[in-house]
């Protein structure tokens, strides 16, 4: 393995591994949105199991919150899965960085290889807005809107 022994060889390497870093800049904003999902569904479960452990409920009114429960545990999974999406993202995006270097600076050939790698990691990110959307659709359908009376006319 020959690496470049030139000072513009190895600028130019790292000028190209460098541009999938922007992807991973959007893959970290997303992975701390999603987290902060995960976050919100973890703390409503809980308290949702903490009331049904106090056991002052209406029967009607557990069976409300289990149905909840359930809810919130499908969102949770859609969330897991576009977490995990993402960190798959994340390593095929690195992974992609040192074969551009690599190959860029030796002669080995493996840029094939780091083309795969990066489009293995936007179809993962793509993977990810899918659950993501999915998550959403789902946590604004089990809001209740229709629960509350419409606003008087004056």
């Amino acid at each position: 393995m020959i690496f470049a022994p030139d000072l513009a060889a190895v600028t130019h390497a790292i000028q190209l591994a460098v541009a999938p870093v922007f992807l991973l800049t959007a893959v970290s904003g997303m992975m701390g949105a999603v987290a902060s999902r995960l976050a919100r569904i973890i703390d409503r479960a809980r308290y949702l199991e903490s009331r049904l452990e106090a056991g002052a409920i209406t029967e009607l009114r557990a069976q409300a919150m289990y149905a909840e429960l359930g809810g919130l545990r499908h969102r949770g999974w859609l969330v897991n899965a576009c977490l995990a999406f993402l960190t798959f993202c994340a390593m095929l995006i690195g992974v992609t960085i040192i074969l551009l270097f690599l190959g860029e600076t030796s002669e080995l050939p493996i840029l094939k290889i780091a083309t795969v790698c990066f489009l293995s990691g936007v179809v993962c990110f793509l993977l990810a807005l899918v659950c993501f959307l999915a998550e959403t659709l789902l946590a604004t359908r089990l809001l209740k809107f229709g629960d509350f009376p419409p606003p008087k006319a004056d």
